[in-house]
């Protein structure tokens, strides 16, 4: 399908909005970046939907409805209305376009239990916002999480009222909760889907047969627990997650009172991702989203003795490696074996991004950040910009701000001359080389 969606970037969609570039879709809606002049916005994205022509007016007017609505964790929907494309009538909205989603960050890498924290407080304001309203969010899940501008909001063009039938809402999976079978919406549906998501956060995947895991940090595992009850009346409401989740987090691992198991129609997997928004190898967003809340600088560290040599590789390697530089621990830097056999390093001065140790648990195995820095006449960089960002906003940022203080033995020539700097994370540390591009 994302062959199917790519094949409109460059075009105009009636005649106002630009396709740029294909962002995402599935088998019923492709996203779009675009722009929003109305507000002057350079960067928005638009969802293209396809809609059974009996179900469109009804849809349109949910879209409509989202759209008037106002909260800071929601997504804002600028305009939607109709359009042609590939000659098929179809429904358009323009929202914000976000820069990560949690769906990203999970194949990478589990959330702290304070990183969960941090999303749930967000989360559960816009739907007791919502639920209020007679309205229902429909859709939670780790791709409708979103990171707009450092801040976590949800996707708002699922949203319905209570009460609708579940008809046009695609394929169920494991986020639907049992009573969907009856054909209809509630508020305490996105209560089960909440928990599930919880559960694939701290885990970090969800497999195609349910089945808690048998310890879970508390005080999640009573939560969890709740928002999976078969029966609806026993659920939560947001009011009491809310109580739950400002319980001081427990050092211990608390066991699930029983496993809770139910068969999907589908197996949920990481979602696809094009290659900005998987960021390359490897993890983060972050979260995205809460990860976002640890700015950390970076602590200096210096390989003094780092000089040219002479000898060593031949001219016509095609790449050109200094020594790999390894953080065990936040704040060391330790001389390691070098990524590509070399001549002697070629950097005066190497800085590893300061990785705060509660970010780092929370990594498994190990990902990639590249930073293409350009270097002046003295040998210092003048400018650093993403070359591979991985999957992660937050270690990119932390990549970014370390490769723009490395230093380099002045070029030969008089002109500007680049490096690639990689770091590799993990949760034993950080390591960092370059190479000539």
């Amino acid at each position: 399908m994302n062959e199917v969606w790519s094949k409109w970037e460059g075009k105009t969609l009636n005649g106002v909005f630009p396709l740029r570039r294909f962002l995402g879709g599935s088998d019923h809606s492709g996203v779009f970046l675009s722009e929003y002049e109305p507000q002057q916005l350079p960067n928005a994205a638009i969802k293209v939907i396809r809609v059974d022509s009996t179900l469109l007016e009804a849809q349109l007017s949910r879209l409509r409805t989202a759209a008037a609505l106002s909260h800071p964790h929601l997504m804002r929907l600028f305009d939607v209305g109709r359009c042609q494309l590939g000659g098929q009538e179809c429904l358009f909205v323009v929202m914000e376009y976000a820069e990560e989603t949690l769906s990203q960050i999970l194949p990478e890498r589990a959330l702290s239990p304070d990183e969960v924290r941090e999303m749930l407080g967000p989360t559960l304001d816009a739907l007791a916002f919502l639920h209020r309203r007679n309205l229902v969010h429909g859709q939670i899940k780790p791709p409708n999480f979103l990171v707009v501008h450092e801040q976590l909001k949800l996707a708002s063009d699922t949203i319905r009222a209570a009460g609708e039938p579940t008809i046009g809402l695609g394929q169920s999976s494991l986020y639907d909760p049992p009573e969907a079978s009856n054909g209809r919406i509630s508020a305490a549906g996105d209560i089960w889907a909440l928990g599930l998501t919880m559960v694939e956060a701290l885990t970090p995947r969800l497999p195609a047969s349910l089945s808690l895991p048998p310890h879970l940090p508390t005080p999640f595992v009573e939560a969890i627990w709740r928002c999976l009850s078969r029966n609806p009346a026993d659920r939560p409401t947001i009011n009491d997650l809310q109580v739950l989740i400002r319980r001081p987090t427990q050092a211990a691992l608390a066991s699930t009172p029983q496993s809770v198991e139910r068969k999907a129609t589908e197996q949920i997997t990481p979602s696809q991702k094009t290659p900005r928004q998987r960021f390359a190898a490897s993890i983060a967003v972050l979260l995205i989203v809460s990860v976002a809340v640890w700015a950390g600088l970076h602590i200096a560290m210096r390989n003094s003795n780092s000089r040219p040599s002479a000898s060593g590789a031949s001219q016509s390697h095609p790449q050109q490696a200094v020594p790999a530089l390894e953080s065990p621990d936040p704040g060391t830097l330790t001389p390691a074996s070098p990524a590509v056999s070399t001549p002697s390093s070629t950097v005066l001065h190497a800085e590893l991004p300061d990785v705060p140790r509660s970010a780092r648990d929370t990594i498994h195995g190990h990902f990639n950040v590249a930073v293409r820095v350009k270097v002046d006449r003295s040998g210092k960089v003048v400018d650093a910009t993403l070359e591979d960002p991985g999957p992660s906003k937050y270690f990119a940022r932390l990549a970014t701000a370390a490769a723009r203080k490395w230093e380099f033995v002045p070029p030969d020539n008089q002109g500007a001359r680049e490096w690639l700097v990689w770091f590799e994370f993990s949760r034993d540390g950080t390591t960092g080389h370059a190479v000539i591009p």
